[in-house]
C-alpha cells in the first residue's frame, strides 16, 4: 500500500507540477503527503563561509526562509485542491541527505529530473542516487510535461534481477490500478521459454492486467529500447530497477539506469 508520500519541495521551476502529481497520487491511494524543503545555506564550504560576513550569511538564511515560505504556500494550495492530508517540513542540510533520511519512513519519494545543462546543483543521477541512499522507491518526474494521471499504462523493464523484482513489487499498488501493464525483457538471455512469462503470471495472480513482451535490439542501448517501447505503447510510467551494476561502471560504460535518468520522457519509478 501507498500511505505516505514524500515530495521534494524545491523551487526548481517544476514545483507546481510536482506538487500536483504528488497530491494526485496521494488522493488516489488515500495517502498522507509530506512536503520537504531543504535549507541548504549551511552547505557552503568552511573556507568560503569563513570569508563571508555574518551579515551576508544572515541574508542568505533569510533568502532561504522566504523561498521556503513560497514553496509552503504552493504545496498547501496543491494539497487543498486535492482535498488530501498534508504535512510541511523544512530542515537545514543538503536536500539529498534530508530526502534519504525522511524517505526511510515513507512508502514512496517523488522528485524531479534535474534539467540537462541547466547548471543546477543537482546531478541528473539525483533520482537514482536517492533510491540507493534511501532504500525506498523513487518516482522521478521528467523536467518537461505535466504527466497528470500517470500510472494508467505502465511499462516494466524486466531482466530477472533483484533490483527489477524490488521495483515491480514496490510499484504493485500502482500496477493493481493500471489499465494496462507490459512486462518488457530486452535481449533476454534465456530463450527456452517466453521471456517475462513467469513474472507476468505472478502479476496476473495479483489481478494485474499484464502482457509479456520481449525485444531483441543488439544495435541499440537497452535504455533507448525502453524509451522507444514506452513511446510506441503510449506508456505513462516506467518501472525499473536502479543500478543493477555499479554506479561507476554505469557512468563510464553506460547503462539503462544512467540512460533513463538522462533522457526520461515519462515518470519513472526506480528501486534498488
Amino acid at each position: 500500500m501507498i500511505k505516505e508520500i514524500l515530495v521534494h519541495a524545491d523551487d526548481d521551476g517544476r514545483q507546481d507540477t510536482r506538487f500536483a502529481l504528488a497530491a494526485e497520487l496521494a488522493k488516489t491511494h488515500d495517502a498522507h503527503l509530506i512536503g520537504l524543503f531543504a535549507l541548504e545555506y549551511s552547505e557552503l564550504p568552511g573556507y568560503v563561509s569563513a570569508q563571508i560576513s555574518a551579515e551576508l550569511l544572515d541574508r542568505a538564511r533569510e533568502t532561504y526562509v522566504r523561498r521556503a515560505e513560497t514553496m509552503r504556500e504552493a504545496f498547501e494550495m496543491a494539497a487543498d485542491r486535492a482535498g488530501i492530508r498534508a504535512e510541511w517540513r523544512q530542515e537545514t542540510g543538503a536536500a539529498s541527505d534530508l530526502l534519504a533520511q525522511h524517505g526511510l519512513y515513507v512508502d514512496v519519494i517523488m522528485v524531479s529530473q534535474p534539467e540537462n545543462g541547466s547548471g543546477g546543483a543537482r546531478p541528473q543521477s539525483f533520482p537514482g542516487e536517492l533510491a540507493l541512499a534511501s532504500g525506498r522507491p523513487v518516482i522521478g518526474l521528467p523536467y518537461a510535461g505535466d504527466h497528470l494521471g500517470f500510472g494508467k499504462r505502465v511499462l516494466i523493464a524486466w531482466n530477472g534481477s533483484r533490483e527489477a523484482s524490488r521495483a515491480l513489487h514496490d510499484a504493485m499498488p500502482i500496477l493493481s490500478r493500471a489499465e494496462s501493464v507490459v512486462v518488457l525483457a530486452v535481449d533476454p538471455p534465456d530463450e527456452t521459454h517466453i521471456p517475462g512469462a513467469d513474472i507476468a503470471a505472478h502479476l496476473a495472480h495479483h489481478g494485474v492486467k499484464v502482457e509479456a513482451r520481449h525485444s531483441i535490439a543488439p544495435d541499440i542501448a537497452v535504455g533507448d529500447e525502453l524509451l522507444n517501447m514506452a513511446s510506441d505503447l503510449g506508456s505513462d510510467l516506467i518501472v525499473m530497477g536502479a543500478y543493477g551494476r555499479s554506479r561507476l561502471r554505469e557512468a563510464v560504460f553506460g547503462g539503462a539506469t544512467h540512460h533513463i535518468l538522462e533522457h526520461m520522457t515519462v515518470p519513472v519509478l526506480m528501486s534498488h
